[in-house]
């Protein structure tokens, strides 16, 4: 099958839908699949693509040439900058929604009702069962994967520390409420070690808070860490908290967390609950009270019972890249097949 990913943000950019889009083009490659990237994204250097190829800022005649030579145009999130042309040239079209098309009070701009009328003609997807609810179409739910080959159990490495965060410094993310939570555990008597690992432009503010609140002996900094050197820290903690404000659609970081053998406590808004499944706890949005009342419960629990670790890798196995782009390939196929019915007037 000819597949022809578009996203509108692509390597060398940086996020999550980058890293899941290039883990799905190369995993649909490995299947057998011709496989074409659509991406806004510029690019300097060759090596980027990882073998694929990679259609850059295409030109009209590009993009035209790039959407009749495809059996599927799978879109990892809508972008009506490169969709137009199905309204000409005839294609399965297929969507994975990867966020809120509304604002956070359930109102949407122009740019939002379009999408959503633009989704009528979709197979529609949706990372989480959030995205699909607040959505209010139907669709089938396939959660983002995560990067099983980096994000692993690594012998020979103690895990000897307590918390760690994983994101950017940004208030959506959380870490001031995080850190106001091991306030409150200290106030009673149980002092827990937290590494933040991460850069953004709440960096400052958060260390005022961690001096503010007296924690500077148990809070570390570690900057932004990547790939293997990630991985290694992950995997010398006990516990990870993603504690967003925000509504996160999904939350791989939470799976990334897991695969490194971490518990996970994080927020209940939005699809992060999916992405922990039974391999954490989660507590209500922006309370650092109830926050610290979970971080308590994990470090306290001294072992994971067998019972719990077969779900554990269960939910793992049910994220790992291989798995998901076969229900996506699975998906392409009856769409692709159902568009042939339809086209021969069978």
């Amino acid at each position: 099958m000819k597949i022809l990913l578009g996203t509108h943000a692509f390597a060398p950019s940086i996020g999550g839908i980058e890293t899941c889009s290039l883990d799905l083009a190369l995993a649909f490659s490995k299947l057998g699949h011709d496989v074409q990237v659509l991406t806004q994204t510029p690019s300097g250097n060759p090596d980027e693509d990882c073998g694929l190829k990679v259609i850059r800022r295409p030109a009209t005649p590009a993009l035209l040439k790039a959407i009749s030579w495809c059996d599927i145009f799978f879109q990892n999130n809508i972008s009506l900058q490169t969709a137009w042309p199905l309204m000409f040239i005839r294609k399965p079209w297929v969507v994975s929604t990867q966020t809120w098309l509304q604002k956070p009070d359930g109102s949407a701009n122009l740019l939002g009702h379009l999408k959503k009328l633009a989704l009528r003609f979709a197979t529609n997807i949706y990372i989480s069962r959030a995205v699909r609810d607040r959505a209010g179409a139907q669709g089938t739910v396939v959660p983002n994967p995560y990067d099983d080959t980096t994000f692993r159990l690594i012998t020979g490495i103690c895990r000897e520390r307590s918390v760690v965060f994983l994101g950017r410094l940004v208030k959506d993310k959380g870490c001031d409420i995080l850190i106001q939570s091991l306030a409150e555990l200290k106030n009673s008597g149980l002092v827990v070690p937290l590494t933040i690992i991460g850069k953004g432009p709440d960096e400052a503010p958060l260390r005022s808070l961690v001096e503010a609140e007296r924690l500077s002996g148990q809070v570390r900094f570690a900057g932004a860490l990547k790939g293997e050197n990630l991985a290694r820290e992950l995997n010398r903690h006990k516990v990870l908290v993603v504690p967003s404000r925000w509504d996160e659609p999904f939350g791989i970081v939470a799976l990334e967390g897991i695969a490194c053998g971490c518990l996970v406590v994080g927020a209940t808004g939005g699809g992060l609950p999916d992405a922990i499944g039974p391999c954490g706890v989660t507590f209500k949005t922006g309370d650092h009270i109830h926050l610290a009342q979970m971080i308590e419960g994990l470090i306290n629990q001294q072992m994971v019972s067998e019972q719990h670790q077969e779900a554990l890798s269960k939910h793992l196995d049910s994220h790992r890249v291989e798995f998901i782009a076969a229900r996506y390939v699975e998906i392409f196929e009856q769409v692709y097949s159902s568009e042939a019915y339809a086209k021969n007037g069978l």
